[in-house]
């Protein structure tokens, strides 16, 4: 979970860099606030699904 912190964290410096100077077609901030907020939750519940199924394979 710290990886994927420190990774989203990056990404959100560089969309705020983005913001400053953005490129034509770019996503604006909003969109890009709602897809990271989709990629967590979607990464929030696979890491909850992986935790569900190691604790099945406990004895």
């Amino acid at each position: 979970m710290d990886r994927i912190d420190r990774a989203l964290a990056r990404i959100e410096t560089q969309a705020a860099l983005a913001s400053h100077s953005p490129a034509a077609g770019a996503p604006t901030n909003a969109e890009l606030v709602a897809r990271h907020e989709a990629l967590r939750e979607s990464v929030t519940t696979t890491i909850s699904q992986l935790d569900a199924l190691i604790e099945g394979l406990a004895p």
